[in-house]
């Protein structure tokens, strides 16, 4: 009998041991928004891989096609809620982007931009602080589309509901939105095809030449008084499945390799400034 006790004794030790060591103080980042953020599409694969120290926890939740309205709705909000209430961290950082999606065109994901987009925004802060995360607040990539050689900027409102939000809430901003346009008009139209996920056709770079690109969409704010389709619900999470192979194509949102890169370390750098206590954690 004593034998046998021993025997348990020795077999629960280490294990007795183990659960009273300290645990490991390690942060985690939690990347929330759309195909600009995703992997593959965005910026928010090369910034895990890239740009934080390996005590860091870098976990991508961006999803294609997604609106400030969709991305709660499909349940993509819950399961970062769950990242972020997981516990066993130091403490957790929420980056949030949207934007592109609640832009009109689309009525199944687009949002309001006076009365729906910024209390989307303000009340993913106010539950990610609920949830013991940090949130800090993205504004959009910009979209590298040109004008008689000048950066046409759709995106800007949305940015500037963004940056109110941010400033109403106190919550940390990483603006994007300005230091992707300054780069992109920086390095001008023909230059900046380079960023997108494949080449880009022979008609669209010898458009580029000329300083306003062509097949862009150039969304406009909606007109005031205007009568408002009827908005049907969003459609499902796309599966695997139902998508089949994936084939990069180009255009002028989403951003390849070389892209990625870029604007993943514009958003590290931003980010040690907006949030110095993460700054040791990120790699230029």
């Amino acid at each position: 009998m004593r034998g046998a006790l021993l025997a348990a004794a020795l077999i629960a030790a280490p294990f007795a041991a183990q659960a009273q060591e300290p645990m490991f103080k390690a942060p985690k980042i939690v990347l929330v928004g759309d195909s600009t953020t995703a992997v593959s599409s965005g910026w928010g694969g090369s910034f895990c891989a890239k740009h934080v120290s390996s005590n860091v926890a870098c976990v991508n939740l961006g999803r294609g096609g997604r609106s400030s309205r969709t991305y709660r709705e499909e349940g993509s909000w819950a399961l970062a809620l769950k990242e972020m209430t997981s516990g066993g961290f130091a403490k957790t950082y929420v980056l949030i982007q949207l934007g592109h999606n609640d832009q009109p065109g689309r009525p199944e994901r687009s949002t309001d931009l006076a009365t729906e987009f910024p209390v989307n925004i303000k009340r993913f802060v106010d539950e990610a602080r609920a949830a013991g995360a940090t949130p800090v607040l993205v504004t959009p990539l910009i979209r590298r589309q040109f004008k008689d050689g000048r950066v046409h900027d759709d995106l800007a409102p949305w940015a500037d509901a963004i940056r109110k939000v941010a400033a109403e809430t106190g919550a940390p901003l990483v603006d994007l939105h300005k230091l992707s346009k300054d780069a992109v008009q920086a390095m001008g139209p023909v230059e900046a095809l380079k960023l997108g996920e494949a080449p880009p056709p022979a008609d669209v770079a010898a458009a580029a030449k000329s300083g306003t690109t062509t097949g862009a969409a150039f969304y406009e704010p909606a007109i005031p008084g205007a009568v408002v389709p009827p908005r049907p619900p969003a459609a499902p999470p796309t599966t695997p499945s139902a998508m089949g192979s994936f084939k990069p194509v180009f255009d002028y949102t989403h951003v390849g390799a070389e892209g990625a890169d870029m604007f993943s370390a514009m958003v590290a750098k931003a980010l040690a400034q907006a949030v110095p206590e993460l700054g040791r954690q990120l790699l230029p």
